[in-house]
């Protein structure tokens, strides 16, 4: 019974986690450009006791979480600071905390400092990876591969002036994860180089890739496992106890 009741446990414990995943996937569907989080790897360990292992074996989470990289849906909303990759690969941003870390939020304006950021006000880096301060503009303009010109406030209209390059990468080949703190990096905490192969186009937002039905279905699939292994831990205990009724001396 004490196999079969951790057994249920481990179940429970796993099961909960998942949980945690899709709240949070659910949680992100109108983020422009959030990526689907992945629950974690799981592998199989023997518990150890007095440095022999047992025959009860634990379901183990492996790793970082993984995400998906499935493109979002695009949405032309018109805005002229709105900006989507169209390809594989993400913008460079400075978090408010810790380091550079790689994005796909295309929800562009500019702070009171004049420097370019996202939704989520971590700002956005150039080819330099330094953060792109833009002067005062009425017209912005960005091409396929991110060099940004503006018009300037000042200036003649429809006069237009290059005020530096969006740093991107591809990120062909890498193996990145999100941290702790939600962002895309490597396992190591560093980001790929700069590689300006992406494709962007103006005017246009990706959508989160979340699948609301499908993480709503999974949420309802995990509640039913939930209550199955809550079933299965009360078996055990009613299999116990008529057990040790079975086993107790006839009284006389």
């Amino acid at each position: 019974m004490d196999r079969m009741i951790h057994t249920a446990l481990n179940s429970l414990k796993n099961l909960h986690d998942i949980r945690q995943t899709t709240a949070q996937n659910l949680s992100s569907v109108d983020i422009p450009g959030f990526r689907k989080d992945l629950p974690n790897e799981g592998g199989s360990g023997f518990i150890e006791a007095m440095n022999t292992a047992s025959a009860r074996v634990m379901n183990l989470e492996t790793g970082k979480a993984g995400f998906s990289d499935k493109q979002g849906a695009l949405r032309q909303l018109g805005a002229q600071t709105d900006v989507a990759i169209m390809s594989e690969g993400y913008f460079f941003v400075q978090p408010k905390q810790g380091e550079i870390a790689l994005s796909r939020r295309g929800d562009f304006s500019i702070n009171a400092e004049g420097f370019l950021m996202n939704g989520a006000q971590e700002l956005m880096l150039d080819e330099g990876l330094q953060p792109m301060q833009m002067p005062a503009f009425s017209e912005f303009q960005i091409t396929e591969n991110g060099e940004i010109s503006v018009s300037p406030l000042d200036g003649p209209a429809g006069q237009f002036q290059a005020v530096g390059v969006l740093g991107t990468t591809s990120a062909r080949d890498e193996v990145l994860t999100k941290g702790a703190d939600g962002q895309i990096r490597r396992f190591d905490g560093t980001v790929p180089d700069v590689d300006q192969q992406v494709t962007l186009m103006q005017g246009a937002l990706e959508a989160s890739n979340v699948d609301p039905v499908e993480e709503l279905v999974l949420s309802l699939d995990a509640q039913r496992q939930f209550e199955i292994g809550v079933k299965f831990i009360k078996m055990a205990e009613d299999i116990d106890r008529g057990g040790a009724e079975l086993m107790r001396l006839p009284q006389n």
